[in-house]
């Protein structure tokens, strides 16, 4: 386990913050976090196991500041959190089996997918209500799933895919939609993250670190969200993750 200088954990504890945010917001800590646990000399499985264990704090932050968008969700959540919790066991095993060398060229792609898919016009949808007893759940069930396995495996802007999807599938307000992706979104990492702290290298100094700012930055988020017009925000948020794909696949394929 490698220590953590007094300059990295104010570098990590500001990333966290700023994680956090991005995390609650549109779901795209890892932006921040990722490369922040790059520069303090962790590689890449590592610094990817470590993340999802300190983006925790961030769930934790973000469904504690969305208390007053998830009044009347419970029903939903409850059939679609199960799918979020196979999800994310599953991408946690697929990255324990995956070697570092083809981590690092996925990572990219992964990436660049996601930020684009938060610039995509979502329409709510008019009934207002984000989730229909009895209609299409095995299918959103599915979906849920298959974000939530990339969300375990890497998770940079895996909550991007869950608040177009609840948005699509009737989301009241971007700000209730955003509520139900923290709490599925934060199964997804926690039941990984308990792989992750059995099984894998995760440096906890590190954790502490970064996981305190992704707490702080988590509970501010959903008050951002509450006051703020979602367009500039998801396209500002959209380009940083693109920019950062293309940093991430010139490092990784040059």
């Amino acid at each position: 386990m490698c220590r953590v200088s007094w300059s990295h954990a104010v570098l990590l504890f500001a990333a966290g913050i700023l994680g956090g945010l991005c995390g609650s917001i549109a779901g795209l800590a890892s932006v921040a976090t990722y490369p922040a646990l790059l520069l303090t000399g962790l590689p890449p499985v590592t610094a990817n196991v470590t993340n999802t264990v300190s983006l925790v704090f961030t769930g934790v932050g973000s469904i504690w500041g969305s208390r007053p968008e998830l009044r009347g969700q419970g029903a939903f959540l409850k059939r679609i959190l199960p799918f979020a919790a196979v999800g994310g066991i599953a991408g946690a095993v697929l990255l324990l089996s995956t070697p570092d060398e083809g981590f690092e060229k996925v990572v990219p792609v992964l990436l660049g997918f996601a930020s684009l898919a938060i610039v995509l016009p979502v329409r709510p949808s008019r009934d207002g209500r984000i989730a229909k007893p009895r209609r299409a759940l095995a299918l959103q069930g599915i979906a849920v799933f298959a974000v939530c396995i990339y969300g375990g495996y890497f998770g940079a802007a895996a909550g991007v895919l869950l608040l177009a999807l609840f948005l699509r599938i009737g989301g009241e307000t971007l700000a209730h939609a955003n509520a139900a992706k923290n709490v599925v979104l934060g199964a997804a990492n926690g039941v990984a993250a308990l792989i992750f702290a059995a099984v894998a290298p995760v440096q906890w100094p590190a954790v502490v670190a970064l996981g305190l700012g992704c707490l702080v930055g988590g509970r501010l988020g959903p008050i951002v969200v509450r006051h703020t017009p979602d367009k500039p925000m998801r396209i500002a948020i959209g380009i940083a993750g693109l920019s950062l794909a293309v940093k991430l696949g010139f490092d990784a394929y040059r």
